[in-house]
């Protein structure tokens, strides 16, 4: 096996903090397997775990959403082979050329998916799988209001949810953004006005369901937005943290529910694991959603791919080859 190297982040901070280093990934033990790995997807969570908002130990071995093949199997295992196509979406380690992975955590990919395509789909199309079916069961008519709806899990969750017959009005950061998202209503711009021009879109009522993955800076939109009762799904800081939260805030909103939902609670068993994960191959090859690959950086050129994401200069999923 050629020698094998990964990036981390040996102190935290910005993306200049990641490095590349050899390293010998070894055997896979009982129940895991030893994937050699083709592409890796690039997700926000990675830089909360580089800038330490996400603690982890130093040097920290960054990524959790791969696609590989399988080339050794640990004692104990069945279900999987040598030479099999499979995914992960958790844990540590995700870039690098090789990567060792609880079996259990693995996802097999189906015929008619890449392994590009579910590098780039595990993590961001499962969340979107969780928020739009298992939050909340929204129905035809009601209305969703999407944060980052340009970004990787925005530009899914559109789709999935127009897909249910769901009224979507998808807010972006730049009019070239919201131009690529087929929503119902696409906007762009401050957050300042947002929910005056989503009370005139709804006709004074908001919307059933928010989902945020900005945080601090779209926090007083997403309230706002809502209708009597209405969800809010904070579920990313893409913008820092959301500052401290009063719950009159929610009673004077109109008695407003908020959740700050994780993907690995949704996915905690294999039952749930296979479940999400069939729900969404299935939309893949559906042509329902797809991973609308932006832009595609070697994994050795991490450190550029985070200074573009944390920019909002990157467009759908991004992934990086080793």
């Amino acid at each position: 096996m050629p020698a094998a190297w990964r990036m981390v982040a040996r102190s935290h901070g910005g993306p200049d903090v990641i490095a590349k280093e050899e390293f010998e990934p070894g055997q896979p033990g009982d129940g895991e397997l030893l994937i050699e790995q083709d592409a890796v997807g690039l997700n926000f969570i990675d830089t909360y775990y580089r800038t330490g908002l996400y603690p982890a130990p130093l040097p920290t071995p960054l990524g959790s959403e791969s696609a590989g093949r399988i080339v050794a199997v640990g004692d104990g295992i069945d279900g999987f082979a040598v030479g099999d196509r499979v995914g992960c979406a958790s844990g540590l380690g995700a870039y690098a050329t090789h990567r060792i992975i609880p079996a259990d955590r693995a996802v097999a990919i189906p015929d008619g998916v890449s392994n590009e395509d579910a590098a780039a789909m595990m993590l961001k199309g499962m969340t979107a799988c969780y928020l739009a079916e298992d939050i909340i069961n929204l129905k035809a008519g009601q209305v969703a209001l999407v944060h980052a709806a340009a970004g990787g899990v925005g530009s899914i969750l559109v789709h999935w949810l127009r897909d249910k017959g769901v009224i979507v009005i998808a807010h972006c950061g730049s009019a070239e953004k919201a131009a690529t998202v087929q929503a119902n209503h696409s906007l762009y711009g401050a957050f300042d006005d947002l929910a005056a021009t989503v009370r005139e879109l709804t006709g004074g009522a908001g919307v059933d369901v928010v989902y945020d993955g900005v945080g601090k800076d779209s926090w007083n939109a997403s309230l706002a937005s809502l209708k009597r009762r209405g969800l809010l799904v904070s579920y990313g800081n893409a913008s820092g943290a959301v500052p401290p939260v009063s719950l009159l805030d929610l009673s004077r909103g109109g008695s407003l529910y908020v959740t700050r939902p994780t993907l690995f609670d949704y996915v905690a068993t294999v039952e749930e694991l296979a479940h999400t994960a069939g729900r969404l191959f299935d939309r893949m090859q559906r042509g329902v959603v797809s991973a609308q690959i932006g832009q595609r950086f070697a994994l050795a050129d991490a450190a550029e791919a985070h200074k573009a994401l944390e920019a909002r200069q990157t467009r759908g999923a991004t992934i990086l080859i080793p």
